[in-house]
């Protein structure tokens, strides 16, 4: 499953508080980028049949089950930084991604799933 950093949660929390309809923190993947899937967070209200849903430092994280291996022991995580702020996702499962981190490949993906995926609109890499 996918884990928080306390110093994500707190951000997390923080946007929630201005949602009165988000319940949840929802991260999946899905097709794009220009390595072929690419990292989706959002606010969600209830979970959905077959998501995973855990509880993280006053989190509740969902996740789907499509999603799900390609996040397997994931962290997401807050960086301030030079280069700007926001979530990152730390992913064992990634073994390429592209200049920005925004997208990623898994191991077992074939080149034509980037190909596929029809480029980066993030970086240039």
């Amino acid at each position: 499953m996918v884990s928080l950093t306390e110093r994500a949660a707190e951000h997390v929390l923080a946007l929630m508080r201005d949602d009165p309809e988000a319940l949840a923190l929802r991260v999946a993947v899905q097709g794009g980028g220009c390595s072929g899937l690419q990292y989706a967070l959002g606010f969600d209200g209830e979970p959905q049949p077959g998501d995973e849903v855990v509880d993280q430092h006053g989190v509740k994280i969902v996740v789907d089950r499509f999603s799900l291996p390609y996040l397997s022991g994931a962290e997401v995580d807050f960086v301030d930084g030079l280069m700007g702020q926001g979530f990152t996702v730390n992913n064992p499962n990634a073994v390429a991604s592209c200049g920005c981190g925004s997208s990623f490949k898994a191991e077992g993906e074939g080149d034509e799933v980037a190909a596929a995926a029809g480029g980066c609109n993030t970086c240039s890499a």
